[in-house]
């Protein structure tokens, strides 16, 4: 990149989260990330340059050997002219959610992270004339809390997405609740995982998009009906999936399409990809995939039918979903045992306060920060070490939790024994794909506080609203999975 002959003009909106924003190039296939601060709060220079490199140095040297090489993409912080900077947040300012608007992109500073446009040009190089569906999902967090750390009986039953869905919609954030269950995705039944995929498809919120040739074509489409979003969704799809069969319009060709994205992306999600070593973290034998959680519509429609929920098949142990779900357990003791961690190690700190470099809170995060996390030792000694470790731990096991997977397919020619990449079919045609991982920034230590309140309060309201009002409707005569005792009478 030229930084010397920059063009706003050049560059087009491409989304934004809560801490920073990314514009793409028109013909370029990279994308440019930009802080975002509040109007009240300004970081220097260097803090920016700091801040985004320790973005580089965490996807390289941790996620990407946890993930693999070919999942993760680091990028590099580029110094840009202060007047296209400038110039680019007067043009894309009417584009931008107005409920992002609370913060404002860095115009100061000049620096930003340039990276491969995930949505357009993926792992490998597809030739330019080929068309490329991208799909982006967030699959959250995976596992019902194990350990005895929890004081919570609830989290012992519902994982946490489900109660985090009542909340939202409490608070105006979601229209409705969503059937997606995210053990049903890392679940390793194909029958689960279509049947969450199906969910997220029907009520995308920010948990799925879908892009063509780099444009996004579906996602976060509370307002309207999933009906309509369905047939204009097909009608996109349609010519990757029955290349010139002829298929006639409507419900069934709708229903056909989209049954062919789920069964294809469900491959995508099984198959194996480059070696990390997530693998390292777990010991002895491999978990057979998450239970099922209680909340779940899929294993509550099976149970109103009188059936069992089909058993977890296990995730492949070189598939994506596998190793970002070996990261999330490094949280191996929630956030109600970590807190106390936390707050030995924030004494420590109050008390030696140059101690925070040393102690790598704010990086470097080296090689050194990594292998600090391979400790899966439970023991607390009662150290300020032993809590580090734990509070290091939950900080990448949350930002595992909040990552994105970024799944790009791309037709096939008809001789498709020339590929050199993975293949996937489908009914009708074959694909080349690859799976990348997006949003690996490191969460906060300062979150975790945040974190710990924000957790009673969504489990309280849980609580007392939605397992309120289910025990109101139960009848009497039974109550699922309680105890009974047949008696017998002579007659």
């Amino acid at each position: 990149m030229d930084e010397g002959k920059m063009d706003e003009n050049e560059w087009r909106y491409h989304g934004e989260g809560n801490k920073s924003l990314v514009v793409a190039h028109a013909q370029r296939c990279v994308v440019l990330r930009f802080l975002k601060f509040p109007p009240s709060r300004k970081k220097t220079s260097e803090e920016v340059f700091q801040h985004l490199q320790n973005i580089v140095d965490f996807s390289k040297n941790v996620m990407k050997e946890f993930l693999g090489e070919n999942s993760v993409h680091c990028g590099e912080v580029v110094q840009l002219p202060l007047d296209f900077v400038k110039q680019l947040c007067l043009k894309i300012q009417s584009e931008r959610p107005e409920s992002r608007c609370d913060k404002d992109l860095d115009t100061l500073s000049g620096y930003a992270l340039c990276l491969p446009n995930l949505a357009r040009l993926q792992t490998y190089r597809f030739a330019e004339h080929r068309p490329i569906l991208c799909v982006e999902i967030k699959p959250q967090c995976v596992f019902i809390e194990e350990c005895g750390s929890s004081s919570h009986e609830l989290e012992r039953r519902v994982e946490n997405f489900s109660w985090c869905q009542h909340n939202k919609v409490a608070t105006g954030k979601w229209k409705q609740i969503s059937k997606y269950c995210p053990l049903d995705l890392y679940s390793g039944n194909k029958q689960r995982m279509h049947f969450a995929l199906k969910s997220l498809l029907q009520e995308a919120q920010n948990n799925l998009k879908i892009f063509k040739n780099g444009e996004l074509i579906y996602g976060c489409a509370d307002a309207r009906s999933p009906a309509a979003d369905w047939n204009e969704l097909a009608h996109h799809l349609k010519p990757f999936f029955f290349p010139s069969n002829g298929l006639a319009g409507g419900p069934h060709c709708t229903r056909a399409v989209i049954r062919e994205l789920v069964r294809v992306i469900t491959r995508v999600l099984l198959s194996g990809s480059d070696k990390g070593r997530a693998g390292a973290l777990r010991r002895g034998p491999a978990p057979r995939g998450p239970r099922v959680c209680e909340a779940s519509p899929f294993g509550r429609s099976l149970r109103r039918q009188g059936k069992n929920s089909p058993e977890c098949s296990g995730l492949p142990k070189g598939c994506l979903l596998y190793k970002t779900l070996q990261v999330q357990m490094l949280d191996l003791l929630d956030i109600e045992g970590l807190y106390p961690l936390y707050r030995r190690v924030e004494r420590y700190l109050e008390e030696f306060p140059e101690e925070r470099k040393t102690l790598q809170i704010d990086g470097p995060y080296d090689e050194a920060f990594y292998q600090k996390l391979l400790d899966l030792s439970t023991e607390d000694d009662g150290t300020v070490a032993f809590a580090l470790t734990k509070v290091q731990q939950y900080r990448v096991a949350m930002t595992a939790k909040d990552c994105s997977i970024m799944i790009a397919l791309s037709p096939c020619l008809q001789d498709t024994s020339s590929e050199q990449r993975p293949v996937v079919p489908s009914s009708r045609s074959r694909f080349a794909f690859s799976v990348s991982v997006l949003d690996l920034d490191l969460k906060p230590y300062e979150s975790i506080p945040h974190q710990y309140k924000l957790d009673g309060k969504i489990v309280n309201f849980y609580s007392k609203t939605v397992l309120a009002k289910d025990a109101a409707v139960m009848p009497t005569r039974y109550k699922e999975r309680e105890d009974c005792t047949l008696v017998l009478h002579t007659v």
